[in-house]
C-alpha cells in the first residue's frame, strides 16, 4: 500500500494517489476508498483495478487538514494504509482508522 502527495504552489489543495498492490487486496474485485473527505460513502470513490491485479486512484484534498479514510474491499473486508500518517480509533472502537494529513 501506499500514499503519495504531490503539493502546487499555486493551489490550495495537495493530490493524493493511493495504491494497493495485489498482495494486498488479493483477488478482489472492487476497493473503494472511504472516508471523512466523502463523507464515509461506501460507493463515492472507487479505486481502478490494474492489470495486475493492484487497485489506484487520486484525490484532491484541501492543505493543513487531516482526513480519516479507510480502504473497503469488495464491499466487505476493511483494511487500513499502511503508509498512513497515522491511526484513530473507530468511533466504533473496534478497530483504527487511518490518517491522511496534508
Amino acid at each position: 500500500m501506499s500514499i503519495k502527495k504531490k503539493y502546487y504552489k499555486t493551489k490550495d489543495y495537495c493530490r493524493i494517489s493511493f495504491r494497493l498492490p495485489k498482495e494486498a487486496v488479493g483477488d478482489a474485485n472492487t476497493v473503494h476508498l472511504v472516508g471523512e473527505f466523502n463523507n464515509w460513502d461506501k460507493q463515492a470513490t472507487p479505486l481502478k483495478k490494474l492489470k495486475n491485479g493492484s487497485f489506484t486512484g487520486e484525490i484532491k484534498l484541501a492543505e493543513n487538514t487531516e482526513y480519516q479514510f479507510r480502504y473497503l474491499i469488495d464491499q466487505q473486508r476493511w483494511e487500513n494504509d499502511h503508509e498512513a500518517d497515522r491511526y484513530a480509533p473507530t468511533p466504533f472502537g473496534d478497530s483504527d482508522n487511518s490518517i491522511v494529513i496534508t
